[in-house]
C-alpha cells in the first residue's frame, strides 16, 4: 500500500489475512479504506512496516497485536509473519522451523513422513493447527490437542487456523495430552504426529509412559513421526537417542531417522 500510494496510484490489490486472499484498498491523502469502511491512517501502516515480527488485527481504524499471555504458564505468544504461513512466538521463540524453510513447508514435511494416512490420525499438539488441518484433507477424522487456551485464542485470529474451528473432520481437545490420552479408545488411530516442545520445557512428553500410550492408542502397522530437533546438533543427537531407546522399549518394533523433518518414524 506504501509503494502504491508512492507511485500515485488511488487503490491497490493487497492482502489483509496474510496472503489467504486479495482484496481492493482505497488511497487517500490521510488514510487507506479498507473494503469494511474502516479507515487506517497511514502513520498507522509504517507502524505495521516498522515491525517485521508482529501481525496485527485492525479493530475500529486502531491497530492490536495479535498476542496473549498465559496465565497458566507465564509466558506470552504473539504471531509472527512469514512468507507463507505465521509461525508462534513462545516467549520470542518460533514454534516452527523457519531457516531454509516455512512454517507451511515444515507442517508438510512431518505429515509427509507417515504418509499414506487414511484413517484416523492423532495430532498430540496442536499450536497454531496447520498439522490437524493439512491432515485432514487426506485422513478420515483428525483429534488435536492443545495444552494452553492462550493458545487457542491466537488461532481465532490466524487466517490460517480457521479450519479448526468449522472443519467438521477435526475435533479439538483443550488439555494436557498426558492426560487426555489415558481416555482415547486402544487401537483408535492408524497415524500420530507427535511435535512436542523441546525436551527442557515438556519432558513428560517424552517419556517412556508417554510413548507406551501412543503405541496402546496405534492400530497394528500404524505409524508414529516424533519431531525431536536438528539431528546434526549434540543436544539433538543426544535426545534422538534416548527417543529411539524409549520408543523400542515401549514396543514400537522399528525406528527410523527422518532428518528431512528433524524426527523419527516409529512403526507399531
Amino acid at each position: 500500500m506504501i509503494d502504491a500510494r508512492a507511485a500515485g496510484n488511488e487503490s491497490a490489490d493487497v492482502s489483509l489475512d496474510l496472503e489467504r486472499s486479495k482484496s481492493k484498498i482505497i488511497l487517500d491523502d490521510a488514510h487507506v479504506v479498507l473494503p469494511d469502511g474502516q479507515r487506517l491512517q497511514w502513520r498507522k501502516l509504517k507502524e505495521i512496516q516498522e515491525n517485521e515480527l508482529a501481525c496485527f488485527a485492525i479493530l475500529e481504524g486502531e491497530l492490536e497485536r495479535i498476542q496473549a499471555y498465559s496465565e497458566t504458564f507465564s509466558r506470552y505468544y504473539s504471531l509472527m509473519p512469514t512468507e507463507s504461513a505465521p509461525t508462534m512466538l513462545i516467549s520470542g521463540i518460533p514454534m516452527h522451523r523457519i531457516k531454509d524453510t516455512n512454517p507451511y513447508k515444515d507442517t508438510l514435511s512431518k505429515i509427509k513422513a507417515v504418509a499414506p494416512l487414511g484413517g484416523s490420525l492423532l495430532d498430540t499438539t496442536m499450536g497454531l493447527g496447520y498439522t490437524a488441518v493439512e491432515a485432514s484433507r487426506t485422513a478420515d477424522h483428525v483429534t488435536t490437542i492443545e495444552l494452553d487456551p492462550a493458545v487457542v485464542d491466537i488461532c481465532r485470529s490466524n487466517p490460517w487456523s480457521q479450519e479448526l474451528f468449522d472443519n467438521p473432520k477435526i475435533t479439538r481437545l483443550v488439555g494436557d495430552a498426558c492426560d487426555l490420552i489415558l481416555d482415547l479408545e486402544d487401537q483408535s488411530f492408524t497415524r500420530v504426529i507427535h511435535d512436542p516442545p523441546m525436551f527442557s520445557l515438556a519432558g513428560d512428553l517424552y517419556s517412556a509412559d508417554f510413548y507406551r500410550q501412543l503405541y496402546r492408542i496405534l492400530r497394528p502397522s500404524g505409524r508414529l513421526f516424533h519431531y525431536i530437533g536438528d539431528p546434526k546438533s549434540r543436544s539433538g543427537r543426544n535426545v534422538t537417542r534416548g527417543v529411539v531407546r524409549r520408543l523400542q522399549e515401549s514396543g514400537f518394533k522399528r525406528v527410523k531417522p527422518y532428518p528431512q523433518a528433524f524426527g523419527v518414524v516409529a512403526y507399531k
